[in-house]
């Protein structure tokens, strides 16, 4: 009996024993998340965002610090909002953060996530991004365009000019939406449907869709779809005409099995999709913020306009070689960027592994948000005048829109950055060229007595403007 009680005791002190040094492993292991504010059941941290997400994250920031875990439901998202910190996610670790989260509405548009965008990172992604990299989107394929870009710009030009003649007012906004995706339509489908047999996608409301994800995801999946696959069927018929277009230049690929891997027609549409709202929907937002910002600063208008003359000594077309040679437009843009960022929070990352970041712990399937609004008025790196449109910041700089500087990101960076930062660009610079150069522009003075256009943004994941921007030109005079 006394042997069976000592056999017990021994046992129970080797059993504490173990389980202590166990425990003491345990707290010495123990994770350690980043912070977080208060969250509520079923919802998370959803009543703590407002219509504009960015500025709801960068206010949070201040608190919680420029690394802090949300919840959207049930979803853990890590929200960033300093550039030492974008700089751990998507160079550092960048290919365990190069996956995507797929929603509801991009698995219904996007197929499951096939597009460039949304596709998982792996082979087939890569795939995808070499092929409209080198067959797409390299320069000579872009330059390649510089008729249809001209073309189109001398058309809205002329619509200018006649509200200038008449002392019309003009919805500005409108004219870029227009012109954006007249370009876009040459250049990806190989002619404009903007009107006639082309009322496919009547008044583009799929912008507006893309923009604020309005609800109608299954009514515009399906137009479009529809609309690229008869755009599609017109190549295949022309098929002995060879075209210069994406999709022309994507089905040559398709027939000549140019590509080590196999992408179908459903592929096709996928990319030309991409392509329209990348080259449509943020561009002409971009361009809308670029002229809102030369309005409400007629001294950095002027002083762009004196560049352009100075450069383009012709009274006719702003051309892009002239262009080139402007170094107070590349500026004028480039602070535009950085205030004003096509998507405010980029498109969100998604943690293939458990990882540590600045000493947190982060779980594999956490979603991420990069504040690039936030990031890019950061008066730590950008001084006290932050939050003021000042081009000459950028003049003697050797910052670009390559996701290089952490601090200047207003198109991602690592493997997920955009690879058509050119395709929209070119035509912001060139429209910019010729739209300040040839006519002077003020807006209707309110009932508050203010004659600058404001500066308020519409909800949704592009963060453009949220009125149109009515302008009234008038025709500049240059002297003979």
């Amino acid at each position: 009996m006394e042997m069976i009680l000592i056999s017990l005791c021994l046992a129970t002190l080797l059993a504490f024993l173990f389980l202590k040094r166990l425990f003491k492993r345990t707290s010495t292991t123990k994770l350690n998340p980043p912070p977080s504010p208060w969250r509520l059941p079923i919802i998370g941290n959803f009543h703590q965002l407002s219509l504009y997400p960015h500025r709801s994250f960068r206010s949070l920031s201040l608190r919680y610090g420029p690394v802090m875990l949300l919840h959207f439901g049930r979803v853990p998202v890590l929200v960033v909002s300093s550039a030492e910190v974008a700089h751990d996610i998507m160079k550092t670790h960048d290919r365990i953060f190069a996956n995507r989260p797929i929603t509801k509405a991009m698995e219904k548009v996007m197929k499951g996530g096939r597009d460039i965008v949304f596709a998982p990172y792996g082979e087939y992604w890569r795939n995808m991004k070499s092929l409209c990299i080198v067959h797409l989107l390299s320069n000579k394929m872009v330059q390649s365009f510089h008729k249809e870009r001209e073309e189109e710009i001398n058309i809205m030009m002329e619509k200018l000019e006649k509200a200038s003649s008449s002392s019309s007012a003009v919805n500005l906004s409108q004219l870029f939406i227009t012109l954006t995706s007249d370009v876009m339509s040459k250049v990806a489908l190989g002619r404009k449907y903007s009107s006639g047999e082309g009322e496919f996608i009547p008044s583009l409301v799929w912008i507006d869709w893309i923009r604020r994800l309005d609800g109608k995801v299954e009514e515009i999946s399906t137009t479009f779809d529809d609309f690229l696959e008869k755009v599609v069927q017109e190549h295949d018929v022309d098929a002995e005409k060879k075209g210069s277009d994406f999709v022309a230049t994507l089905l040559s690929i398709q027939r000549e099995k140019m590509t080590p891997f196999v992408f179908d027609r459903s592929d096709i549409k996928l990319i030309i999709l991409d392509m329209f709202i990348a080259g449509t929907a943020t561009t002409s937002s971009q361009l809308e913020w670029t002229m809102t910002e030369l309005m409400r600063h007629p001294e950095c208008m002027k002083k762009l306009r004196d560049e352009i003359c100075s450069v383009s000594t012709h009274d006719s077309y702003v051309n892009e070689d002239d262009v080139e040679k402007m170094s107070y437009l590349n500026a004028v843009i480039k602070e535009t960027l950085r205030l004003h960022p096509p998507l405010p929070a980029l498109v969100p990352h998604l943690l293939s592994e458990d990882v540590r970041v600045k000493g947190y712990d982060i779980a594999a399937g956490t979603q991420v948000m990069i504040n690039a609004w936030a990031i890019q008025r950061d008066h730590a790196t950008w001084g006290p005048d932050a939050e003021e449109f000042k081009p000459e910041r950028h003049l003697n700089s050797s910052l670009d829109f390559q996701g290089q500087d952490f601090k200047f990101i207003p198109f991602g960076s690592g493997r997920r950055l955009c690879p058509g930062i050119r395709l929209g660009l070119v035509l912001v610079e060139v429209t910019i060229a010729n739209l300040v150069k040839r006519f002077d522009w003020r807006v209707q003075v309110g009932p508050d007595g203010v004659d600058k256009p404001d500066l308020a943004e519409a909800a949704g994941i592009e963060a453009c403007r949220k009125y149109p921007l009515i302008v009234f030109p008038s025709s500049v005079v240059f002297p003979i």
